[in-house]
């Protein structure tokens, strides 16, 4: 920690190196925008470049294009919202001849999110992502209803988010990272985060938006028109919190992209000290669009008045031993 000289009134800090990396890839910051929440962020791209971030996260991509759920599809809740979109999209073939060169062209960093009804929908994405060029890394979103096993969803099941990843893994080859997305939904997260690592994955996404409903008082029905969504936003910070801290216990050496309420540098520096190595800023951007550099901002000014000089030191921080570590 460096201080301004004798009564300069200020006070001077030490830069960080903000670099990271999710198994074999680098990014120069550590922020993300979350898979879902800036489509393939052509809207955020008018409020700031897209390479002043650590890589764009899609939507994530299924093998047809897909229209989603019925209407309504969002609902505002206490300190979060619901979404019941559905994964509706273009299509892989559609994305990777239109999405994926526009944000290249961006000089973005992008890892792409695929998702699908069954294990072989998902090598199938995999085997298409695999000719693709430029890609810095991929999420398997297997929090998707697995329709081969009456609609549980891939993540709550462990022997299934085993089978997506190896079927990911082999089709895909050795080069590019697979970051698996799981579910907080689970009495047991670290045994299918283990699971998915056996599998192949180099890192976890932790966590997807936790299961909710809202009922409207008027119509005295579910309020959603798929009746359940996903919840998110500041509501779920502590669960998403504990699921790093857990896993990262568990698994020290696999990096983890978190996520899950993160609106400010003390957020993601909450999430950071908990175990992960990159955050995702979703939610907080539809009300601020520059949501994810603020935070990226936020959080370099945080480590360097706590005395890091890297990233990486303060990771897990939170779990060092009583006598504590040398910064």
């Amino acid at each position: 920690m460096g201080s301004g000289g004798k009564g300069s009134g200020f006070i001077m800090t030490l830069p960080v190196d903000m670099s990271t990396t999710l198994g074999n890839a680098w990014f120069p910051n550590p922020l993300f925008t979350a898979s879902g929440c800036a489509s393939s962020g052509k809207e955020l791209a008018q409020f700031f470049p897209l390479k002043e971030i650590g890589a764009v996260v899609t939507k994530s991509v299924m093998s047809k294009p897909r229209h989603g759920r019925p209407t309504p599809r969002m609902a505002e809740t206490p300190s979060g919202m619901l979404n019941s979109i559905g994964l509706q999209g273009p299509g892989i073939d559609a994305f990777l001849a239109n999405d994926v060169p526009w944000l290249l062209e961006q000089k973005a960093r992008v890892i792409v999110s695929i998702a699908g009804e069954t294990i072989e929908e998902y090598a199938t994405l995999a085997r298409k992502l695999r000719s693709a060029s430029g890609i810095s890394a991929v999420e398997v979103n297997i929090s998707c209803p697995n329709v081969e096993n009456r609609g549980l969803v891939f993540a709550c099941d462990p022997d299934a988010s085993r089978r997506v990843i190896d079927g990911v893994r082999k089709t895909i080859g050795g080069e590019l990272p697979i970051i698996a997305k799981l579910s907080p939904d689970v009495t047991d997260l670290v045994s299918i985060a283990k699971g998915v690592v056996d599998a192949g994955a180099d890192a976890l996404a932790l966590i997807n938006t936790v299961l909710g409903m809202v009922i409207n008082l008027d119509t005295m029905r579910p309020h959603l028109g798929g009746k359940t969504g996903g919840l998110s936003g500041p509501a779920i910070k502590p669960i998403a919190v504990r699921a790093i801290y857990q896993v990262h216990a568990a698994l020290p050496k696999v990096p983890i992209l978190g996520m899950g309420g993160v609106a400010s540098g003390k957020d993601a520096l909450e999430l950071i000290l908990a175990g992960a190595s990159g955050i995702s800023v979703g939610t907080a951007s539809f009300g601020n669009p520059r949501a994810v550099i603020e935070v990226r901002d936020q959080l370099a000014q945080l480590l360097s008045a706590k005395g890091f000089t890297t990233l990486s030191r303060a990771v897990g921080y939170a779990h060092r031993s009583e006598e504590g570590v040398s910064l």
